[in-house]
């Protein structure tokens, strides 16, 4: 008997079994293969995107090293619009704000600018944790000290070695006269700053000086300052304290070399000639005084400060028309900025007026007075400057 062996194994059902066992696994791979080919631009673009995002943060941190603190601000603010995601952009911006508010009088500004920036991402609950501590120096840059502490303790109970938030409690602590407990934090600040090599080792030191100058231990806050500026030889801020301190001890010379070190950095720094006036003033120096306070008026015109100090300089040199002259300057600014009563440098009304009397000048004694006196009836002020009810003696006309 022969056996038909093809009747045994039909051949629709052998084909369908072995179609059927491989085709899932084609059809998965062709699917796999089809979304890589897809989805390989993106990856790409993706890739470069991310590489193009660090070179950018890169870039500005080393604007930031070389104290070129305006393209900095440009850089860092360029890539935290295009990623609010990332706090790296942020943190290096808002620090570049607050350091770039005390180079000159006009950028005063970009302190408030960064706390505004700091507290809009620190109310995103996905960012807060990441903010916190920039937070924190900028609630402090901002004279919001209590704020400021509160927020760097937080953030130091989650990460001990944050080195951000031991600066802004250092600092916090010391706007509020608790000098022992910001003297502790800034000396761990220094500490952790030199074993991990943070990035704000410059901003530890500086904070370590600020804290031993309040303490009245100017010497070692000179030794703190130099480090600082050991650190980071460009950032302009760090002369300006050092010549604080040095004033201090009376060492003009220092001083006044730290000015002349601003200048190189930045030849039109207005608040640096302003220092130089005050530093010729007190050694007596007229025509050098006369020269910086100048200088600083024209690069800074609608600074009252200048003005004040130009004036004051010219008053005490017996040159009253350029005294009466500069302070009314002085005290315009100051009105048509609307600057707070209580933080107006009355001299300027009182010197121009002692000025205007001596000249008999009484177009402007008289109204200068009389704003004088409305501002005192105004606001709780200490300076006086009284006439008799009826007004300066020399501006009283016969039979009046």
């Amino acid at each position: 008997m022969r056996i038909n062996r093809r009747s045994t194994r039909p051949l629709f059902g052998s084909r369908n079994s072995h179609f059927g066992g491989c085709f899932p696994s084609l059809f998965i791979i062709s699917v796999i293969i089809g979304m890589l080919v897809m989805s390989r631009d993106w990856i790409v673009e993706w890739l470069l995107n991310a590489n193009v995002s660090q070179q950018s943060i890169e870039r500005a941190q080393a604007a930031f090293a070389r104290g070129d603190l305006g393209n900095t601000i440009k850089q860092a603010e360029e890539l935290w619009e295009a990623s609010p995601e990332d706090t790296e952009a942020l943190i290096l911006l808002a620090r570049a704000l607050v350091y770039n508010s005390y180079v000159d009088q006009q950028f005063e500004a970009d302190r408030r600018r960064a706390l505004q920036l700091t507290t809009a991402a620190y109310n995103q609950p996905l960012l807060r944790t990441r903010v916190q501590a920039i937070h924190a120096f900028a609630l402090q840059a901002n004279d919001r000290a209590g704020d400021a502490t509160r927020m760097a303790s937080a953030a130091t109970q989650r990460d001990y070695n944050n080195v951000t938030a031991r600066v802004a409690l250092a600092l916090g602590y010391a706007q509020q006269g608790l000098f022992d407990q910001g003297l502790r934090e800034a000396r761990t600040a220094v500490e952790l700053a030199d074993n991990t090599e943070s990035a704000w080792r410059m901003d530890a030191y500086r904070t370590l000086a600020i804290i031993l100058s309040d303490m009245g231990r100017y010497g070692e806050a000179i030794a703190a300052i130099n480090q600082a500026i050991a650190i980071h030889r460009r950032m302009i801020p760090l002369y300006f304290e050092r010549a604080l301190y040095a004033m201090q001890t009376s060492d003009t010379s220092s001083a006044t070399a730290a000015y002349f070190q601003i200048i190189a950095l930045s030849e039109n720094n207005a608040k640096a000639h302003l220092r130089l006036c005050e530093v010729s003033i007190r050694l007596r120096e007229r025509e050098a005084a006369i020269e910086y306070c100048t200088q600083a008026t024209e690069l800074a015109p609608a600074w009252s400060e200048g003005w004040y100090q130009l004036g004051r300089e010219y008053f005490l040199q017996g040159n009253l028309v350029q005294a009466r002259d500069s302070l009314k300057r002085c005290t315009s600014l100051q009105t048509l900025q609307n600057m707070p009563v209580e933080g107006r440098q009355f001299e300027c009304w009182y010197l121009q007026g002692q000025a205007a009397e001596a000249l008999g000048d009484c177009e402007t004694l008289v109204p200068l007075y009389n704003q004088f006196q409305a501002m005192a009836a105004s606001s709780n002020i200490e300076q006086t400057w009284t006439y008799p009810p009826e007004g300066p003696s020399i501006c009283i006309q016969p039979g009046s």
